[in-house]
Parts: structure tokens; sequence; C-alpha cells
């Protein structure tokens, strides 16, 4: 499809949007928003500063072998590598993503040091059910895109975060710190948030969802949109460096390669690799030639990380598990009688809905009300209490069950679920853990069903979602959660995930999710002080809430 052709849907995407005069004043200021007075000189010279580098989408393996095989030589001089060697970065070889391994519950999780029952951005969209409230920060069941941009002008995911983030932690130790973010959805804590205008924020966003939407949209989507959005990214950043001077903390966010991929033709493997060359390799020069310009390389701690991998997936109607009410998950709900909440943002407080559904890719969170309280149509369920155990989760849970095995009443769902994990309705302040449902009210311990599924592909599923389950916001991941066959399959056609057509998808518990590189690199550091400094704060556990140590550990040393 030309460039032309998509500059005609933006209009309509931002007239769908709910704005306030933040909004408005945003859309009409420039390309940074000042969320504190801004400094002109370092407060603590004498401690390091931090260029915090946050690529979306990149899987460990891809990346590490692109960076050791020579193949992105600007990365890896801003790295400090030459000629392939490393004597200045550690490569981290374990860590792991959170679960579900999808964009909001990572970076919500790598950047307040707790996991997701804990911070309580627990999915891409998720359900508050004590304040009977949707929440989506990246709408993955309807197309409206104000949350997206409200993200950026009214802190939309920073007031969905209950805990402090990291740059809260770093300015509770040092006051006068002076962080900026860079395009980033996490800020909260920073004194400057660096932003591409927002009509090309609106039109990349479009480009990612309009694909899966229209059924008429048969060509490629162009990168231009995403590559327009980094570009801009960098381009603020470089015009600030140069004008403000280099900050204590610069994090940079490239979400490009993450969205490319979803929807690149030769998948996600070859789009990213192309995305960083050429692409962000031109940009990663220009940043080193600045920084250096400015004398801030001689002491500077680069640090890289991302938030999930990807899996190659089908751009076809009978992988995509959608929102239709007669072939998709909604549709089984409906026909074990559950009503099911409408797929918008927002609906009104009358609305009777007994069940909501959130999806996160390769994972898919239920939501059920205590039907008791609203047998009949047209009354509201009282959402605060608990759904009943048997009445309506188990029901909810034998509708999939039973669908997924026999193709009835809903052909499109047989064979497309991995796992269905259900819990009971907690009797303490905390929500208790999720059990492999078996079909006929039974279930079974994760660690049990993993002993006798080895060939799952699935790494750390038990301590990850006790991390999903555990805390007290435990209750925004579900009370059953739909695993599709995603990451346990081989081929892409045999792959179903939740969302609409895509070409690339993510959010399962298997490797090729759940790997996520960590790269250290200071120029007067070796490899081996370095991991002495990083591996302490992973030790048996290398789970993404540890970034968050990571940094501050780095920030702390003089």
């Amino acid at each position: 499809m030309s460039r032309l052709r998509w500059l005609a849907f933006p209009a309509l995407l931002l007239t769908a949007c709910t704005t306030t005069p933040k909004t408005v004043e945003m859309l009409a200021e420039g390309d940074t928003r000042i969320l504190r007075p801004h400094r002109l000189e370092r407060t603590e010279p004498d401690r390091p500063r931090m260029l915090v580098l946050l690529i979306d989408g990149i899987g460990r393996d891809l990346l590490y072998d692109l960076l050791k095989g020579g193949e992105l030589p600007e990365l890896s001089r801003l790295l400090g590598g030459e000629k392939r060697a490393y004597a200045n970065a550690y490569f981290e070889p374990r860590m792991l993503s959170t679960l579900p391994s999808s964009t909001i519950p990572a970076w919500s999780t790598a950047l307040t040091g707790v996991p997701p029952g804990e911070h309580g951005a627990s999915g891409n969209e998720f359900f508050i059910r004590k304040e009977r409230r949707f929440a989506a920060p990246i709408p993955g069941t309807f197309t409206d895109a104000s949350p997206v941009l409200s993200t950026f002008t009214d802190d939309y995911v920073n007031d969905l975060l209950r805990v402090p983030t990291v740059y809260e932690r770093m300015r509770a130790a040092e006051p006068e710190i002076e962080i900026w973010v860079a395009m980033h959805q996490i800020y909260r804590g920073a004194d400057r948030l660096l932003l591409t205008d927002r009509k090309t924020l609106a039109q990349a966003f479009e480009a990612l969802i309009i694909e899966g939407f229209l059924d008429e949209v048969k060509d490629e989507t162009s990168r231009d949109f995403f590559e327009l959005l980094d570009e801009k990214v960098f381009d603020t950043v470089f015009e600030e460096l140069e004008e403000h001077g280099v900050p204590d903390v610069l994090t940079m966010y490239l979400s490009g390669t993450d969205q490319y991929a979803h929807v690149a033709r030769d998948g996600p493997d070859k789009a990213r690799t192309e995305y960083l060359r050429e692409v962000l390799e031109p940009k990663f020069a220009k940043l080193r030639e600045i920084l250096e310009a400015k004398g801030a390389f001689d002491d500077l701690y680069v640090v890289l990380t991302a938030d999930h991998g990807h899996t190659e997936v089908v751009h076809e109607f009978e992988n995509a598990l959608s929102t239709s009410l007669e072939e998709d998950p909604p549709a089984v709900l409906a026909r074990a009688d559950f009503r099911v909440r409408p797929f918008q943002l927002e609906v009104d407080d009358d609305d009777d809905f007994q069940a909501v559904l959130a999806y996160q890719g390769a994972m898919a969170y239920v939501y059920l009300a205590d039907r008791s309280t609203c047998l009949e149509p047209n009354i509201a369920c009282d959402w605060r209490r608990a759904p009943r155990w048997k009445e309506d989760v188990l029901a909810a849970a034998e509708a999939f069950y039973l669908n997924d095995r026999d193709g009835v009443p809903i052909a499109k769902m047989k064979d497309t679920l991995h796992l269905i994990l259900v819990r009971p309705p907690a009797t303490g302040p905390e929500p208790s853990r999720f059990a492999v449902y078996l079909g006929g009210g039974r279930t079974q311990p994760i660690g049990e069903w993993l002993e006798a599924n080895p060939q799952a592909n699935y790494v750390a599923l038990e301590w990850r979602l006790l991390q999903l389950a555990k805390g007290p916001y435990g209750d925004h991941s579900g009370d059953v959660v739909l695993i599709a066959h995603n990451g346990d399959r081989d081929e892409p056609r045999e792959r179903f995930y939740f969302a609409h057509r895509y070409r690339s998808w993510h959010g399962s518990p298997s490797r090729r999710d759940s790997e996520i590189p960590l790269i250290v690199a200071h120029p007067k550091r070796s490899t081996a002080q370095l991991e002495a400094i990083v591996g302490p704060h992973l030790e048996e556990e290398p789970f993404q809430q540890k970034f968050t140590d990571v940094l501050l550990d780095l920030r702390r040393r003089r």
C-alpha cells in the first residue's frame, strides 16, 4: 500500500480519541514534556552517567548473534566493542521476561523492580475488577488510540503503577539527579519526557493495528511509519543533548523493531535484523559521536535490554483468536451463558456484563463475575465480589475445555488452546495460585503438569505464574488464563494468538518469547568487573524485575 493511501487514516483514529485539555495542549506543543524544572549543571559529577537503551521485541539470541558476529558495528562501538571483542561489556546469558511476555507488563516489571502482582500493570490490557474499569495502555481487542496517546500526554501507564518507578527510587537517593526519558511509557520521577510528534505516533499505532482489523488490506504494511517514529525520537534526543548537555540518566525507548516484526511478511527475525541494520545503526553512530563530543563517553554506563522476543505466526483468520461473538473466545463464553463485556475502553455504569476478556498475544485473561448478583439481563454485576468457584470459574473453564477438545459449538476454537489455567477465589488478602484445568472439574498443580509434559518448551512457567498471581494486584490477571498453542509448536501454521491478524506475536512462556538480552558496558570496567556487579543481583532468579536493582547499583558506584 502506498504511503499516501496510509495517510488518510490518522484523522479517523484521532477523531475517535477521548481528548483532554492536556492532550490538546500536547498536540499543539513541541516534542518535550518538562516534568520538573530543568537544571543545567550536574549535581553529582563523581557518579557515572547512564545511557539506558530499551529495544522492544529483541530476543537474546538474535541480538547477541548479530553483535558478536560483527553485523551491528555502530551499536557495538556504543557498547565498547571493537572488532567483535567486548573487553568492556558483559552479556548476561540468563535474563527472562515476565509473564505474559508482552510490552506493558514487561517494561513495568523492569522499571519498578517488582512483578506484575505487585505493580498492578499485569497486561497490555487488563480489568480492574474492584473499580469495574478496563485498562488498555496497548489495546488488543479494540482500535481506540486514545489510551496510547494519553500514555504520553496524561500519564496513563504511570498512573496504573501502584509502586515507585526506578526513577523515583533514584531520586529518593539523589534528589537533584537529572533524568530524561525518550518516548517510553514509564517516566514517573524523570525530569523530561522526550517525544516524537503526536501525528507520527498516531500513524505508527494505526499502521500496527489496521492490517489486523481491516479485511481489505492485502499489501504489506509499510515500514515507513515505524522508522519515522524511531528516527524522530533520536532527532529529539540529539536536539536536547546539543542544547542542554548530557543528563545523569538518559533512557531511550525504540519500538520499531517490535512493531515492524508484527506485520513484516518475511518473518520477525529478518524484519528485526534489517531494522537494526538499516534504521537504528546510523542513529547509534550519531548518538555516540554526540556523547563523545560532550565528554560524556569516558565515564558512561551503557545498559541495554528488551521486554520480550517474538514468535512467527500466520496472517489468517483461522489462527487469530479475535473478538467475534460467532467464532472466537467470546463466542465460547456467550454459548455458556456468560454475557461478555463489549470490546471498548469504556462502557456504561449499568452495563450488565458477566465476563471480561483481555488479550496478551499468546495469552488471554478471563475475568468472571459472581453471576448470582446479576442473573437476569439488564442487572449490573457486583464486581467487588469474587466469582463462585464451581458456578462461575469452573463453568467457564469447562466451556473452553470441551470446545477445545470437540470443536462444539465453536468449530474454529477446536485444538487452539494448550493450557487452561484456573484458580479458586481467594479466601485471604492475596489471590490464590493458578493450576492446570483438566476437565470435569479436575485440576493439576503447575509443577506436576510440567513434569508430565517436558516437551512443552516453557521456561520457568511455575515461578512466573506465581509472580503474576501473587501480591495485592494479583487479581488483575483474571480468574481463568488461556494459553494458546503458540510457543509449544514448531510450525507457524499450527500456532494461534489472541489478537486480530498479524505475522508475529509474543506473550507466551516459550524461550522464543521469554529470553531477553541484558548488556552492561563501561569503558573503564572489564567484563569480569561488570559481571561481578550484575551477577549477584540475578543469582538463581534471573527475572526481569532485577533490572531495576542493576540500574540502582550502577548509579550508586562512584
